[in-house]
Protein backbone atom coordinates (compact mmCIF):
# COMPACT_ATOMS: atom_id res chain seq x y z
CA UNK A 1 0.00 0.00 0.00
CA UNK A 2 1.39 3.36 -1.05
CA UNK A 3 1.84 6.15 1.50
CA UNK A 4 4.02 8.67 -0.37
CA UNK A 5 6.24 8.94 -3.44
CA UNK A 6 8.79 11.79 -3.58
CA UNK A 7 11.00 12.93 -6.43
CA UNK A 8 13.52 15.71 -6.90
CA UNK A 9 15.78 16.91 -9.71
CA UNK A 10 14.08 14.81 -12.36
CA UNK A 11 13.02 16.25 -15.74
CA UNK A 12 10.80 19.29 -14.94
CA UNK A 13 10.84 18.60 -11.18
CA UNK A 14 13.64 20.59 -9.52
CA UNK A 15 12.91 20.73 -5.79
CA UNK A 16 11.60 17.62 -4.04
CA UNK A 17 7.87 17.16 -4.67
CA UNK A 18 5.61 14.46 -3.20
CA UNK A 19 2.41 12.62 -4.01
CA UNK A 20 1.01 11.80 -0.58
CA UNK A 21 -1.81 9.30 -0.01
CA UNK A 22 -2.32 9.89 3.72
CA UNK A 23 -5.65 11.46 4.60
CA UNK A 24 -5.95 15.04 5.73
CA UNK A 25 -7.90 15.92 8.87
CA UNK A 26 -11.18 16.47 7.08
CA UNK A 27 -14.47 14.62 7.46
CA UNK A 28 -15.34 14.15 3.79
CA UNK A 29 -16.34 10.70 2.44
CA UNK A 30 -14.51 8.92 5.26
CA UNK A 31 -16.65 5.78 5.06
CA UNK A 32 -15.96 5.11 1.40
CA UNK A 33 -12.85 6.87 0.07
CA UNK A 34 -10.34 6.01 2.81
CA UNK A 35 -8.60 2.89 4.10
CA UNK A 36 -8.06 2.74 7.87
CA UNK A 37 -4.69 1.15 8.62
CA UNK A 38 -4.74 1.87 12.36
CA UNK A 39 -6.91 4.00 14.65
CA UNK A 40 -4.60 6.93 13.89
CA UNK A 41 -3.49 6.31 10.29
CA UNK A 42 -5.60 6.12 7.14
CA UNK A 43 -4.81 6.44 3.43
CA UNK A 44 -6.73 7.41 0.32
CA UNK A 45 -8.12 4.88 -2.14
CA UNK A 46 -7.62 7.19 -5.10
CA UNK A 47 -5.90 10.40 -6.17
CA UNK A 48 -6.61 12.55 -9.23
CA UNK A 49 -3.81 14.67 -10.72
CA UNK A 50 -4.75 17.74 -12.78
CA UNK A 51 -2.70 20.35 -14.60
CA UNK A 52 -2.14 22.13 -17.90
CA UNK A 53 -0.41 20.42 -20.80
CA UNK A 54 3.39 20.42 -20.29
CA UNK A 55 2.98 21.22 -16.58
CA UNK A 56 4.94 18.10 -15.61
CA UNK A 57 2.13 15.71 -14.60
CA UNK A 58 3.52 12.84 -16.62
CA UNK A 59 7.01 13.41 -15.22
CA UNK A 60 5.82 12.14 -11.84
CA UNK A 61 4.67 8.96 -13.58
CA UNK A 62 7.96 8.68 -15.50
CA UNK A 63 9.90 9.15 -12.26
CA UNK A 64 8.00 6.28 -10.65
CA UNK A 65 8.60 4.08 -13.69
CA UNK A 66 12.35 4.85 -13.52
CA UNK A 67 12.41 4.19 -9.76
CA UNK A 68 10.77 0.76 -10.12
CA UNK A 69 12.87 -0.13 -13.16
CA UNK A 70 16.14 0.66 -11.36
CA UNK A 71 15.08 -1.41 -8.33
CA UNK A 72 14.19 -4.38 -10.54
CA UNK A 73 17.13 -4.31 -12.93
CA UNK A 74 20.12 -2.55 -11.35
CA UNK A 75 21.88 -5.84 -10.52
CA UNK A 76 21.60 -7.16 -14.10
CA UNK A 77 21.61 -4.05 -16.28
CA UNK A 78 24.78 -1.95 -15.99
CA UNK A 79 23.19 0.84 -18.04
CA UNK A 80 19.97 1.07 -16.03
CA UNK A 81 20.75 4.57 -14.72
CA UNK A 82 20.32 5.93 -18.24
CA UNK A 83 16.67 6.52 -17.34
CA UNK A 84 17.63 9.26 -14.89
CA UNK A 85 17.26 12.76 -16.34
CA UNK A 86 18.11 15.69 -14.11
CA UNK A 87 16.45 19.12 -14.25
CA UNK A 88 18.27 20.89 -17.07
CA UNK A 89 17.01 24.47 -16.72
CA UNK A 90 19.28 25.37 -13.81
CA UNK A 91 23.05 25.34 -13.44
CA UNK A 92 22.53 24.27 -9.83
CA UNK A 93 21.00 20.89 -10.64
CA UNK A 94 22.23 19.60 -13.99
CA UNK A 95 25.20 17.76 -12.42
CA UNK A 96 23.45 16.93 -9.14
CA UNK A 97 21.85 13.50 -8.41
CA UNK A 98 18.13 12.88 -8.71
CA UNK A 99 16.19 12.01 -5.55
CA UNK A 100 13.71 9.10 -5.29
CA UNK A 101 11.87 7.92 -2.17
CA UNK A 102 8.89 5.65 -1.55
CA UNK A 103 7.02 5.22 1.73
CA UNK A 104 4.85 2.10 1.67
CA UNK A 105 3.36 -0.64 3.80
CA UNK A 106 4.44 -4.26 3.41
CA UNK A 107 3.29 -7.04 5.73
CA UNK A 108 1.77 -4.46 8.08
CA UNK A 109 5.06 -2.58 8.54
CA UNK A 110 5.72 0.89 7.11
CA UNK A 111 9.01 1.26 5.21
CA UNK A 112 10.83 4.23 3.71
CA UNK A 113 13.25 3.34 0.93
CA UNK A 114 15.07 5.74 -1.36
CA UNK A 115 18.21 6.60 -3.22
CA UNK A 116 19.96 9.44 -4.99
CA UNK A 117 21.66 8.83 -8.34
CA UNK A 118 23.02 10.45 -11.45
CA UNK A 119 22.85 8.69 -14.81
CA UNK A 120 26.27 7.22 -13.97
CA UNK A 121 26.22 6.16 -10.30
CA UNK A 122 24.26 5.69 -7.08
CA UNK A 123 25.40 8.39 -4.65
CA UNK A 124 23.31 7.40 -1.64
CA UNK A 125 20.72 4.83 -0.59
CA UNK A 126 18.70 4.25 2.58
CA UNK A 127 16.09 1.98 4.14
CA UNK A 128 14.07 2.76 7.28
CA UNK A 129 11.21 0.86 8.85
CA UNK A 130 8.64 1.27 11.60
CA UNK A 131 8.22 -2.23 13.09
CA UNK A 132 6.90 -0.62 16.26
CA UNK A 133 5.90 2.97 17.02
CA UNK A 134 9.26 4.57 16.19
CA UNK A 135 11.05 4.59 12.84
CA UNK A 136 14.43 2.82 12.89
CA UNK A 137 17.33 2.75 10.42
CA UNK A 138 17.92 -0.50 8.52
CA UNK A 139 20.88 0.77 6.49
CA UNK A 140 22.43 3.93 5.07
CA UNK A 141 24.77 3.92 2.10
CA UNK A 142 26.92 6.77 0.78
CA UNK A 143 28.54 6.12 -2.59
CA UNK A 144 30.01 2.60 -2.24
CA UNK A 145 30.19 2.54 1.53
CA UNK A 146 27.62 1.35 4.06
CA UNK A 147 27.73 3.99 6.78
CA UNK A 148 25.21 2.35 9.08
CA UNK A 149 23.44 -1.03 9.19
CA UNK A 150 21.19 -2.70 11.75
CA UNK A 151 22.03 -6.30 12.67
CA UNK A 152 18.67 -6.55 14.43
CA UNK A 153 16.40 -5.23 11.69
CA UNK A 154 18.49 -5.92 8.56
CA UNK A 155 20.51 -8.97 9.54
CA UNK A 156 20.59 -10.37 5.99
CA UNK A 157 22.36 -7.25 4.74
CA UNK A 158 24.74 -7.27 7.69
CA UNK A 159 25.67 -10.92 7.06
CA UNK A 160 26.36 -10.33 3.37
CA UNK A 161 28.40 -7.26 4.24
CA UNK A 162 30.53 -9.25 6.69
CA UNK A 163 30.94 -12.17 4.31
CA UNK A 164 31.95 -10.27 1.21
CA UNK A 165 33.42 -7.08 2.60
CA UNK A 166 32.89 -3.65 1.12
CA UNK A 167 35.20 -4.20 -1.86
CA UNK A 168 32.94 -6.85 -3.38
CA UNK A 169 31.06 -6.31 -6.65
CA UNK A 170 27.89 -5.94 -4.59
CA UNK A 171 28.94 -2.30 -4.35
CA UNK A 172 28.95 -1.54 -8.06
CA UNK A 173 28.45 2.16 -8.45
CA UNK A 174 25.36 1.61 -10.59
CA UNK A 175 23.68 -1.12 -8.49
CA UNK A 176 21.41 -0.75 -5.46
CA UNK A 177 22.41 -2.49 -2.22
CA UNK A 178 18.78 -3.55 -1.55
CA UNK A 179 18.57 -5.16 -5.02
CA UNK A 180 21.91 -6.92 -4.54
CA UNK A 181 20.88 -8.39 -1.17
CA UNK A 182 17.60 -9.53 -2.74
CA UNK A 183 19.52 -11.22 -5.57
CA UNK A 184 21.45 -13.13 -2.88
CA UNK A 185 18.16 -14.46 -1.46
CA UNK A 186 17.73 -11.91 1.28
CA UNK A 187 14.15 -12.67 2.37
CA UNK A 188 13.19 -9.20 3.63
CA UNK A 189 14.85 -7.47 0.66
CA UNK A 190 13.04 -9.75 -1.75
CA UNK A 191 9.70 -9.09 -0.04
CA UNK A 192 10.23 -5.33 -0.13
CA UNK A 193 11.15 -5.39 -3.81
CA UNK A 194 8.10 -7.52 -4.59
CA UNK A 195 5.92 -4.98 -2.76
CA UNK A 196 7.43 -2.04 -4.64
CA UNK A 197 7.30 -3.72 -8.05
CA UNK A 198 3.68 -4.78 -7.51
CA UNK A 199 2.85 -1.11 -8.21
CA UNK A 200 1.62 -1.05 -11.81
CA UNK A 201 2.09 2.01 -14.01
CA UNK A 202 0.13 2.29 -17.27
CA UNK A 203 -0.43 4.77 -20.05
CA UNK A 204 -4.05 5.48 -20.88
CA UNK A 205 -3.17 5.64 -24.56
CA UNK A 206 -3.37 2.49 -26.66
CA UNK A 207 -0.33 0.30 -26.25
CA UNK A 208 0.46 -2.87 -28.14
CA UNK A 209 2.02 -4.47 -25.07
CA UNK A 210 -1.10 -3.79 -22.97
CA UNK A 211 -3.27 -5.31 -25.70
CA UNK A 212 -1.10 -8.43 -25.75
CA UNK A 213 -1.28 -8.78 -21.95
CA UNK A 214 -5.07 -8.46 -22.04
CA UNK A 215 -5.24 -10.97 -24.88
CA UNK A 216 -3.15 -13.46 -22.90
CA UNK A 217 -5.50 -13.00 -19.92
CA UNK A 218 -8.28 -14.52 -22.04
CA UNK A 219 -6.49 -17.89 -21.76
CA UNK A 220 -7.57 -17.95 -18.10
CA UNK A 221 -11.30 -18.74 -17.89
CA UNK A 222 -11.79 -16.80 -14.64
CA UNK A 223 -10.07 -13.68 -15.98
CA UNK A 224 -11.94 -14.03 -19.26
CA UNK A 225 -15.31 -14.04 -17.48
CA UNK A 226 -14.41 -10.95 -15.44
CA UNK A 227 -13.08 -9.04 -18.47
CA UNK A 228 -16.23 -9.80 -20.47
CA UNK A 229 -18.40 -8.79 -17.49
CA UNK A 230 -16.49 -5.51 -17.27
CA UNK A 231 -17.06 -4.80 -20.97
CA UNK A 232 -20.74 -5.71 -20.66
CA UNK A 233 -21.20 -3.31 -17.74
CA UNK A 234 -19.53 -0.58 -19.82
CA UNK A 235 -22.29 -0.93 -22.46
CA UNK A 236 -20.00 -2.08 -25.30
CA UNK A 237 -22.52 -4.56 -26.73
CA UNK A 238 -19.99 -7.38 -26.41
CA UNK A 239 -21.49 -10.68 -25.22
CA UNK A 240 -18.33 -12.83 -25.30
CA UNK A 241 -14.68 -12.83 -26.32
CA UNK A 242 -12.78 -15.73 -27.87
CA UNK A 243 -9.05 -16.01 -28.41
CA UNK A 244 -8.07 -18.25 -31.32
CA UNK A 245 -4.57 -19.09 -32.49
CA UNK A 246 -3.98 -18.67 -36.19
CA UNK A 247 -1.81 -21.04 -38.19
CA UNK A 248 -1.27 -21.83 -41.85
CA UNK A 249 -4.14 -24.29 -41.64
CA UNK A 250 -6.84 -21.91 -40.41
CA UNK A 251 -5.90 -18.52 -41.86
CA UNK A 252 -7.74 -17.35 -44.97
CA UNK A 253 -5.78 -16.72 -48.15
CA UNK A 254 -6.86 -13.09 -48.43
CA UNK A 255 -5.65 -12.21 -44.92
CA UNK A 256 -3.35 -9.16 -44.66
CA UNK A 257 0.14 -9.74 -46.06
CA UNK A 258 1.84 -8.86 -42.75
CA UNK A 259 -0.24 -11.52 -40.99
CA UNK A 260 0.60 -14.20 -43.57
CA UNK A 261 4.32 -13.33 -43.46
CA UNK A 262 4.36 -13.48 -39.67
CA UNK A 263 2.75 -16.93 -39.69
CA UNK A 264 5.21 -18.11 -42.37
CA UNK A 265 8.02 -17.11 -40.00
CA UNK A 266 6.62 -19.49 -37.40
CA UNK A 267 5.11 -16.85 -35.11
CA UNK A 268 2.00 -17.66 -33.08
CA UNK A 269 -0.74 -15.18 -33.88
CA UNK A 270 -3.67 -14.72 -31.51
CA UNK A 271 -6.89 -13.40 -32.98
CA UNK A 272 -9.63 -12.05 -30.71
CA UNK A 273 -13.24 -12.40 -31.80
CA UNK A 274 -16.07 -10.51 -30.10
CA UNK A 275 -19.60 -11.89 -30.09
CA UNK A 276 -22.58 -9.59 -30.63
CA UNK A 277 -26.33 -10.09 -30.92
CA UNK A 278 -27.55 -10.20 -34.53
CA UNK A 279 -31.01 -8.96 -35.49
CA UNK A 280 -33.49 -9.23 -38.33
CA UNK A 281 -36.33 -6.71 -38.33
CA UNK A 282 -35.39 -5.83 -34.74
CA UNK A 283 -35.70 -9.43 -33.60
CA UNK A 284 -32.67 -11.29 -32.31
CA UNK A 285 -31.78 -14.08 -34.72
CA UNK A 286 -28.39 -15.20 -33.44
CA UNK A 287 -24.82 -14.21 -32.65
CA UNK A 288 -22.34 -12.50 -34.97
CA UNK A 289 -18.60 -12.85 -34.32
CA UNK A 290 -16.41 -9.92 -35.35
CA UNK A 291 -12.65 -9.30 -35.48
CA UNK A 292 -12.29 -7.37 -32.22
CA UNK A 293 -9.38 -5.08 -33.04
CA UNK A 294 -10.63 -3.92 -36.43
CA UNK A 295 -14.31 -3.46 -35.56
CA UNK A 296 -14.31 -2.00 -32.04
CA UNK A 297 -13.88 1.66 -31.11
CA UNK A 298 -10.64 2.93 -29.59
CA UNK A 299 -12.50 3.45 -26.31
CA UNK A 300 -13.65 -0.19 -26.19
CA UNK A 301 -10.14 -1.40 -27.05
CA UNK A 302 -8.71 0.76 -24.27
CA UNK A 303 -11.26 -0.66 -21.83
CA UNK A 304 -10.18 -4.15 -22.85
CA UNK A 305 -6.49 -3.26 -22.44
CA UNK A 306 -6.94 -1.77 -18.96
CA UNK A 307 -9.48 -4.30 -17.67
CA UNK A 308 -7.08 -7.04 -16.42
CA UNK A 309 -4.97 -4.43 -14.59
CA UNK A 310 -7.98 -2.73 -13.00
CA UNK A 311 -9.47 -6.07 -11.96
CA UNK A 312 -6.16 -7.41 -10.63
CA UNK A 313 -5.56 -4.27 -8.55
CA UNK A 314 -9.05 -4.48 -7.04
CA UNK A 315 -8.82 -8.23 -6.46
CA UNK A 316 -5.29 -8.24 -4.96
CA UNK A 317 -5.36 -4.88 -3.20
CA UNK A 318 -2.58 -3.39 -5.35
CA UNK A 319 -1.67 0.17 -6.33
CA UNK A 320 -2.29 1.26 -9.92
CA UNK A 321 -1.06 4.45 -11.63
CA UNK A 322 -2.62 5.47 -14.95
CA UNK A 323 -1.39 8.35 -17.10
CA UNK A 324 -3.85 9.90 -19.60
CA UNK A 325 -6.64 8.10 -17.72
CA UNK A 326 -9.52 9.81 -19.50
CA UNK A 327 -8.14 9.48 -23.06
CA UNK A 328 -10.71 7.80 -25.32
CA UNK A 329 -13.12 7.21 -22.41
CA UNK A 330 -16.60 8.65 -22.02
CA UNK A 331 -16.79 10.73 -18.80
CA UNK A 332 -19.31 8.29 -17.31
CA UNK A 333 -16.80 5.44 -17.72
CA UNK A 334 -13.99 7.27 -15.90
CA UNK A 335 -16.40 8.27 -13.17
CA UNK A 336 -17.62 4.70 -12.72
CA UNK A 337 -14.05 3.34 -12.44
CA UNK A 338 -13.16 5.95 -9.80
CA UNK A 339 -16.37 5.10 -7.93
CA UNK A 340 -15.37 1.43 -8.03
CA UNK A 341 -12.04 2.13 -6.32
CA UNK A 342 -13.71 4.47 -3.81
CA UNK A 343 -16.47 1.98 -2.98
CA UNK A 344 -16.92 0.18 0.34
CA UNK A 345 -16.28 -3.11 -1.49
CA UNK A 346 -12.66 -2.04 -2.09
CA UNK A 347 -10.66 -2.43 1.11
CA UNK A 348 -7.04 -2.18 -0.12
CA UNK A 349 -6.57 -1.17 -3.79
CA UNK A 350 -5.40 2.33 -4.75
CA UNK A 351 -5.79 4.22 -8.03
CA UNK A 352 -3.67 7.28 -8.85
CA UNK A 353 -4.44 8.82 -12.22
CA UNK A 354 -3.51 11.79 -14.40
CA UNK A 355 -6.50 13.37 -16.08
CA UNK A 356 -8.04 16.44 -17.71
CA UNK A 357 -11.60 15.22 -17.04
CA UNK A 358 -13.11 17.98 -14.91
CA UNK A 359 -16.30 15.92 -14.65
CA UNK A 360 -14.55 14.09 -11.79
CA UNK A 361 -14.02 17.31 -9.79
CA UNK A 362 -17.01 16.74 -7.55
CA UNK A 363 -17.19 16.74 -3.73
CA UNK A 364 -19.61 13.82 -4.08
CA UNK A 365 -16.90 11.73 -5.75
CA UNK A 366 -13.55 12.97 -4.39
CA UNK A 367 -12.37 14.43 -1.12
CA UNK A 368 -10.31 17.62 -1.30
CA UNK A 369 -7.15 15.68 -0.37
CA UNK A 370 -7.80 13.34 -3.31
CA UNK A 371 -7.41 16.20 -5.81
CA UNK A 372 -3.86 17.09 -6.77
CA UNK A 373 -2.68 19.93 -9.04
CA UNK A 374 0.58 20.28 -10.95
CA UNK A 375 1.74 23.72 -12.10
CA UNK A 376 4.94 24.83 -13.81
CA UNK A 377 6.40 28.19 -12.81
CA UNK A 378 8.23 30.72 -15.00
CA UNK A 379 11.53 28.94 -14.32
CA UNK A 380 10.22 25.70 -15.82
CA UNK A 381 9.89 23.98 -12.41
CA UNK A 382 6.90 21.71 -11.68
CA UNK A 383 5.15 22.00 -8.30
CA UNK A 384 2.45 19.70 -6.92
CA UNK A 385 -0.17 20.64 -4.32
CA UNK A 386 -3.58 19.45 -3.13
CA UNK A 387 -6.94 21.18 -3.04
CA UNK A 388 -7.03 20.78 0.74
CA UNK A 389 -4.17 23.29 1.00
CA UNK A 390 -6.54 26.07 -0.12
CA UNK A 391 -8.26 27.77 2.80
CA UNK A 392 -11.93 28.63 2.80
CA UNK A 393 -13.03 25.96 0.27
CA UNK A 394 -16.45 24.63 1.32
CA UNK A 395 -17.21 20.92 1.18
CA UNK A 396 -20.09 21.60 -1.21
CA UNK A 397 -18.19 24.03 -3.46
CA UNK A 398 -18.16 23.53 -7.22
CA UNK A 399 -14.61 22.23 -7.59
CA UNK A 400 -15.00 21.91 -11.37
CA UNK A 401 -16.26 25.46 -11.93
CA UNK A 402 -13.65 26.98 -9.64
CA UNK A 403 -10.84 25.03 -11.31
CA UNK A 404 -11.86 26.10 -14.82
CA UNK A 405 -12.02 29.71 -13.61
CA UNK A 406 -8.42 29.43 -12.42
CA UNK A 407 -9.03 29.66 -8.66
CA UNK A 408 -6.69 26.75 -7.99
CA UNK A 409 -4.11 27.45 -10.70
CA UNK A 410 -2.73 24.56 -12.79
CA UNK A 411 -4.51 25.71 -15.96
CA UNK A 412 -3.05 26.99 -19.25
CA UNK A 413 -2.86 30.76 -19.78
CA UNK A 414 -3.95 30.94 -23.42
CA UNK A 415 -3.08 33.67 -25.87
CA UNK A 416 -5.32 35.21 -28.52
CA UNK A 417 -5.72 32.43 -31.09
CA UNK A 418 -7.37 34.92 -33.50
CA UNK A 419 -3.90 36.29 -34.19
CA UNK A 420 -3.28 33.15 -36.23
CA UNK A 421 -5.53 34.62 -38.96
CA UNK A 422 -3.42 37.76 -39.43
Amino acid sequence: MLIEFSIGNFRSIKDIQSINLTTAKIKELEDTNTIFITDKVSVLKSKAIYGANASGKSNFIKALVSFIRIIKQSVKDENILRYIESFQLSNETEEMPSFFQLIFISNNIQYRFGFEATNKKITSEWLYGTPNEREVCYFIRENNEIKEISKKHYNEGSKILNFFGEDNEIFRTNSLFLSAVSAMNGKLSKNLIESITSITVLSGLSDRELFNVAGTALDDDNQKIRIVDFLKLADTGIKALDLIELSKENVVEDAPTELLESIDQGNKIGLILSSHDKYSEKKKVGIQKLHFQSTQSEGTIKMFELSPFLLRALNNGETLFIDEFDARFHPLITKKIVELFNSKSNSKAQLIFVTHDTNLLSPELLRRDQIEFVEKDKYGESHIYTLVQFKGIRNNASFEKDYIEGKYGAIPFLGDFNKLFH
